[in-house]
């Protein structure tokens, strides 16, 4: 009797235990987003350089400002689209 209790509780000691352990999956957690936001900073020193940004003339970023700006506007207001209406009475 005294032997099949310790197995019991031998056997539960490790099932507890390996619930415990960390998968793969949870310590690669974030990695690919790391890796992905890594991959796409064409400049990562970019933020040492206090120099202003040259290359687009005045006209030229006030058009696109301008653009910019009209999306954030309300869009006119739609027609009211017709709707046909199909009923089951047949007179």
């Amino acid at each position: 009797m005294r032997t099949h209790i310790c197995l019991v509780f031998l056997a539960l000691v490790t099932v507890f235990a390996a619930g415990c352990t960390t998968s793969r999956v949870e310590t690669d957690y974030g990695t690919s987003n790391k890796l992905a936001r890594f991959n796409q900073t064409l400049n990562p020193d970019a933020e040492k350089n206090l120099q202003p940004v040259e290359g687009m003339d005045a006209q030229a970023s006030q058009k696109a400002l301008d653009a910019y700006r009209k999306g954030f506007e309300k869009p006119a207001q739609a027609m009211p689209s017709l709707v046909i209406g199909v009923s089951g009475s047949g007179k």
